[in-house]
């Protein structure tokens, strides 16, 4: 099934710490002001795309794209958008070129976003999910290697031949 994972950042090979991008709206908040601290303490540089304050009207859209755009900006980093299902999040991220969104809602799928799709941003329901939950969601996300097997590189080589076409 699953092996242990280590519970500190990645470094890359200059010994820099991965750097992870995260997004999210009020349906979100809470989780995410909880994620950016637990990041940090596991050594992550964090890039928060917002909201800074709690607001029962913003709306997603705009977190979510900023966060994208800030992963395809930041070669090496990874990104985490949060909603109420992580549906509505998941679709706007993928609106920016270059960007491979998966809704993750258990370990599994969250290694497998990673191994076969090459995913760069995972979306989350802070509404679905326990804390404790999320937290394994995006510690497997963030420790997981793409498989680099031709057949997955094939199929995300359509994907960016398409994304590029547009």
């Amino acid at each position: 099934m699953f092996l242990a994972v280590p519970r500190r950042a990645r470094f890359d090979t200059k010994g820099k710490a991965m750097r992870v991008h995260i997004g999210t709206d009020h349906a979100g908040f809470e989780l995410k002001q909880h994620l950016v601290t637990w990041l940090r303490e596991r050594g992550y540089e964090v890039v928060d795309h917002g909201p800074a304050a709690y607001d029962p009207d913003d709306d997603y859209p705009g977190f979510c794209i900023a966060c994208a755009q800030g992963v395809i900006a930041d070669e090496g980093s990874l990104g985490i958008v949060l909603g109420g299902s992580g549906n509505g999040e998941q679709i706007a991220a993928n609106k920016v070129k270059g960007i491979r969104a998966a809704l993750v809602w258990n370990e599994e799928i969250a290694s497998l976003a990673r191994q076969h799709n090459n995913a760069n941003v995972i979306s989350l329901g802070a509404r679905q999910h326990s804390v404790e939950d999320c937290e394994r969601f995006v510690e497997v996300f963030l420790t997981t290697d793409f498989s680099d097997e031709e057949r997955h590189s094939r199929r995300i080589g359509q994907l960016s031949d398409y994304d590029n076409q547009r």
